[in-house]
């Protein structure tokens, strides 16, 4: 198969990620930020793993979200990024230990940026 979209590792996918939220949301242009939902949703949908389809179909629905043509919804925004950062916390409690605290890192990072959505 086809990596056009995922040149990086599953491992190295998830360092990229932290490190883009770190930044804030608003240091990331929303053409990276399809890319690496895309992204995302190419490793979840080749993983086989039935629990991260939910995942995967939440990233979808922000995907849908960053795409109105009408305008952001930052609320709407904000309630996807939180329902990702409880998922991705509960994935990374069935996960690989070399994974957890990436997953964990990065589930925090979405419920932070989520809560400053909705104030």
């Amino acid at each position: 198969m086809s990596e056009k979209n995922a040149p990086q590792s599953g491992a190295e996918l998830l360092a990229a990620t932290v490190h883009a939220l770190h930044g804030g949301l608003t240091s990331l242009p929303l053409s990276t930020a399809h890319t690496n939902i895309d992204t995302w949703q190419e490793t979840l949908q080749q993983s086989g793993i039935p629990e991260l389809q939910n995942i995967d179909r939440e990233l979808g629905n922000l995907q849908e979200l960053l795409s109105d043509t009408d305008g952001i919804d930052g609320a709407a925004v904000g309630d996807s990024l939180d329902m990702l950062g409880t998922q991705t916390l509960q994935a990374a409690a069935h996960a690989t230990p070399d994974s957890q605290a990436a997953l964990r890192a990065l589930g925090d990072l979405l419920l932070q940026h989520s809560a400053k959505l909705k104030e």
